[in-house]
């Protein structure tokens, strides 16, 4: 039985009974007809996964590795802001006439900074620490620039990740102000999972812990019922994670890297997006 499904299940349980709910108040998103996005949400949401026994994705719907893994490479290995150079339209209601989503995730990643080791963007930096300071407590990224905030279409969402080794592992911690628990929370977990593969494959360890911490963890008004539906369904095994370890350079890789064998899940459910 996958974990992950369980620790899913718990969470949006939680939220169902405990959520508070934002009726009544002044909501920034709304529907396609207008109406107000409500949600239900609970406050300093962390959920522990333990990426040696299982690669956390959900057996309960579909969630696509490869989509996922294709975002999570346009926002680190591409550092693009740009929805043309990425494979699918899950940005496309923050993007402009040119597919611009402004100075958001992909270009904070990409800007340079000086350091007593040489000049290196934040992607670069933690692979350089990772394999030559692997045990310094200051490995992590962080896209909330208060600088550009008013120049980016969407406030980043998961905007912090810090890496940590502990032994021969490498475990790592995503931090986000705000998640949609159905659309998005198991995408970003298999993304950054994946992520931490990755970086421990390139850098000589095993995979770790991945911490997911959620400052605003919330269920849309019009989703509880899909969300009730959801986790009423049956539970299956985890599929194995398989990801291609004859490359080590990070820019080399491409979301054909990544592959799931014996992936069982619950049917494709659909949903609206809140904007």
């Amino acid at each position: 039985m996958s974990k992950a499904d369980l620790i899913f299940i718990n969470m949006c349980r939680d939220i169902l009974k405990n959520g508070f709910s934002s009726d009544g108040q002044k909501v920034r998103p709304k529907w396609d007809d207008g109406t107000p996005a409500h949600t239900l949400k609970k406050f300093g949401v962390v959920n522990r996964y333990d990426l040696s026994d299982e690669f956390p994705i959900l057996t309960l719907k579909h969630t696509s590795l490869k989509k996922s893994v294709d975002e999570l490479l346009w926002i680190w290995q591409k550092k693009s802001n740009n929805i043309n150079e990425l494979n699918s339209s899950i940005w496309n209601a923050w993007a402009d006439e040119n597919g611009s989503i402004g100075k958001a995730y992909g270009y904070q990643l990409s800007i340079k900074h000086r350091y007593s080791e040489g000049e290196f963007d934040q992607v670069d930096r933690v692979l350089f620490d990772l394999k030559n300071n692997p045990y310094s407590r200051r490995i992590m990224t962080n896209l909330y620039n208060h600088h550009d905030l008013h120049e980016m279409n969407l406030y980043p969402c998961a905007y912090s990740m810090t890496f940590n080794v502990t032994g021969n592992k490498l475990n790592s911690i995503l931090n986000q102000r705000s998640q949609d628990i159905l659309a998005a929370n198991n995408w970003n977990v298999v993304q950054y999972s994946a992520l931490t593969y990755l970086f421990a494959h390139l850098c000589g360890f095993e995979p770790g812990e991945f911490v997911h911490v959620i400052a605003d963890a919330h269920i849309y008004d019009r989703h509880i019922p899909i969300v009730e539906e959801l986790i009423a369904r049956p539970v299956y095994d985890a599929p194995d994670f398989i990801m291609n370890k004859e490359k080590t350079d990070f820019y080399e890789y491409t979301s054909k890297d990544f592959k799931l064998k014996n992936y069982q899940k619950g049917p494709h459910v659909g949903f609206p997006i809140a904007v």
